[in-house]
């Protein structure tokens, strides 16, 4: 196994995330080590990779990549070379649903699964949050649309559970623990602000806001049971993380 760091959420450009982007920074042990983002959430937004460019490049010292993916004739080995040459790569948030889709034509999804077995560090926002999961709680509304409808959307599977980000934000909550009723899976809940570890077999929670929370959610006997994880300083097994029923 490696190492995910999964962001529920929280305004990227305006450095609310900057203490958990440091530490990401931080945990490669390079000193210029390569950032690799991928914004095919965003339909590889100009603005997105300017602002990417700048944290973890200008603020944070990183060697700076995109993957584009969108209008791009990048080949596969291309993507393959970028995947496996990086030290970070960093999902951006944006559209889930055509994300995955987008890279499972083109086997992006194969090799970030193969990059899990080494030292690169998966990690990302929102999207990028959901996409590490089994499945995730996304919105599948369209642009314009009044009402926002969320899904149960399956992703790479990398880390089992059903994974909620921006748990704080709208009627999530309330939407994704009525979800979890009728599914008999781990819920993963994650405010904006803060985020999940996973390090080989251990796992613990980080904050960029101390007031962000995160949660595990499950259904017992018929009642949903919300659990709230504290900022957890030190590593814990992630048996017992997974170890509900």
């Amino acid at each position: 196994m490696g190492r995910i760091i999964s962001i529920g959420g929280g305004d990227f450009g305006h450095l609310k995330t900057f203490e958990i982007d440091k530490y990401i920074v931080k945990s490669t042990n390079k000193e210029k080590p390569r950032a690799l983002f991928i914004p095919t959430a965003s339909y590889d937004a100009p603005t997105y990779i300017e602002i990417f460019n700048k944290v973890y490049g200008e603020m944070l010292g990183c060697h700076t990549d995109t993957l584009y993916l969108i209008n791009n004739n990048i080949n596969e080995d291309e993507i393959k070379e970028k995947i496996f040459s990086s030290d970070i790569i960093y999902v951006g948030g944006g559209d889930t649903k055509n994300m995955l889709k987008v890279w499972k034509e083109n086997k992006v999804d194969y090799y970030l699964k193969q990059s899990f077995n080494g030292e690169t560090i998966l990690c990302g926002l929102s999207a990028g949050s959901i996409c590490w999961f089994e499945y995730g709680y996304s919105d599948s509304s369209s642009e314009g649309d009044e009402c926002k409808n969320y899904i149960k959307l399956e992703a790479l599977g990398l880390l089992k559970g059903f994974h909620c980000p921006h748990f704080n934000e709208d009627n999530r909550r309330e939407g994704f623990i009525d979800m979890l009723k009728h599914n008999d899976i781990l819920g993963i809940g994650l405010d904006n602000n803060c985020a999940l570890e996973v390090f080989d077999d251990k796992f613990r929670i980080l904050k960029s806001d101390r007031n962000a929370k995160a949660y595990k959610i499950f259904n017992k006997n018929n009642v949903v049971i919300t659990e709230e994880l504290t900022n957890i300083e030190s590593y814990y097994s992630l048996k017992n993380f997974y170890n509900i029923f």
